[in-house]
C-alpha cells in the first residue's frame, strides 16, 4: 500500500527504464522503488537518515544510494528526462524566469571531511562539491544559496548552489548554461529559451550583452543608479534598455517555483554536509515537481 508521498504507478513507469539494473559487483540493486520512496520521505520530513521508517529498508542503503546518485549525475539525468517528456508534448513554457533563494544551513552541516567529494564513485563522474561545500557565513550563520531558472509553469529548469553570500548576478550565465532539455527523438538538446525575465539584481551590462548575443528577448528593470548615470552622460549614455511591464508581471512564477521547492523540509533547511549531496537533494525535489505537475 502506498503512503503519502510515495511514487505512484505512473511516476514509477517514467523512472523505471532509466535506472541501473546492476550494481557493478555481480549483484543487483535493492528495489529502486522502495529506496526512492525512502529518499522522498526524507525530502519531505527532513528527518535524519537513521530515523527512516523500517518499511523503506536499511537506512544505510538509502543514504548511500542518494549519495551515489548525487555524485554521478543520476538525479540530473532523471530530471532532464522528465523535462524532455514534457517538452515533447509541448508542455514547457519557454518564457523563463531566473532568481535565487537563501537556505539556512543546520549547524550539523559544518565539519565535512576534507577528502574530495564523490571519492567513492568512479573516476570521471561529476564531483562538483570538491572545490567547496557551498556554505557561506552571514549574520544568521551558515547559509547556502540556490540559483535557478523556472519555466512559465513554476517548474525548475536548471539549478546550482553557491555559498549564501554570493551575488545573484555572478551566477546568471552558469544558470543559463545549465539549461539542457534533451529531445526524445533525434536532435540537439534545447538550451535557449524564448525570453528571460529577472529582477534588478541581474541588471548589468555583461548580462544584457550575453542575452543580446544569443538573440534572447529579456525583461530586466534598470537600476536607479544606473539610470541616473546614463542620464548624466546625456547622448553619450546610450538608449535605455527595453522593458516590457506586462511580461515582467509574470516573474512571480519563479517565486512560486521556489515556494514549491521549499515545501520539502529537507530542502528548506540544509542538513547535508557535502555540497554535491545537497545539490542532489534539490535536484531530486525538482524531479518530483516535474513528475507531479
Amino acid at each position: 500500500m502506498l503512503s503519502r508521498g510515495d511514487l505512484t504507478d505512473n511516476e514509477w513507469t517514467v523512472l523505471k527504464p532509466l535506472l541501473p539494473t546492476s550494481n557493478g559487483r555481480c549483484g543487483r540493486w535493492r528495489d529502486h522503488r522502495q529506496v526512492i520512496n525512502g529518499i522522498i520521505h526524507r525530502l519531505g520530513t527532513g528527518c535524519q537518515w537513521r530515523q527512516l521508517p523500517a518499511r523503506f529498508g536499511p537506512w544505510q542503503t538509502i543514504h548511500k544510494r542518494h549519495m551515489l546518485w548525487s555524485a554521478d549525475g543520476t538525479w540530473e539525468r532523471l530530471l532532464q528526462h522528465a523535462q524532455a517528456v514534457a517538452d515533447a508534448g509541448g508542455g514547457i513554457d519557454w518564457n523563463i524566469k531566473i532568481d535565487s533563494t537563501s537556505i539556512r544551513a543546520h549547524q550539523h552541516t559544518a565539519g565535512a571531511p576534507t577528502k574530495p567529494a564523490g571519492a567513492s564513485v568512479k573516476k570521471g563522474h561529476a564531483q562538483t562539491g570538491s572545490m567547496h561545500e557551498a556554505l557561506g557565513r552571514s549574520r544568521g550563520g551558515f547559509t547556502t544559496k540556490i540559483h535557478l531558472s523556472a519555466d512559465g509553469k513554476c517548474r525548475p529548469l536548471s539549478l546550482l548552489i553557491t555559498p549564501g553570500q554570493r551575488a545573484d548576478c555572478t551566477q546568471f550565465e552558469a544558470v543559463m548554461d545549465k539549461i539542457r532539455v534533451p529531445r526524445l527523438d533525434l536532435g540537439r538538446p534545447r538550451r535557449l529559451p524564448d525570453s528571460v525575465s529577472a529582477d534588478r539584481a541581474y541588471s548589468n551590462s555583461p548580462i544584457r550583452t550575453y542575452l543580446r548575443r544569443r538573440g534572447i528577448r529579456h525583461t530586466i528593470p534598470e537600476k536607479s543608479d544606473t539610470k541616473s548615470a546614463r542620464l548624466r552622460r546625456g547622448s553619450h549614455g546610450g538608449r535605455p534598455p527595453g522593458f516590457d511591464a506586462t511580461r515582467y508581471k509574470a516573474r512571480n512564477t519563479v517565486e512560486r517555483a521556489i515556494n514549491k521547492i521549499k515545501q520539502f523540509r529537507g530542502v528548506a533547511t540544509r542538513y547535508d554536509k557535502r555540497g554535491y549531496i545537497y545539490l542532489g537533494t534539490v535536484t531530486a525535489t525538482a524531479l518530483l515537481i516535474w513528475l507531479r505537475s
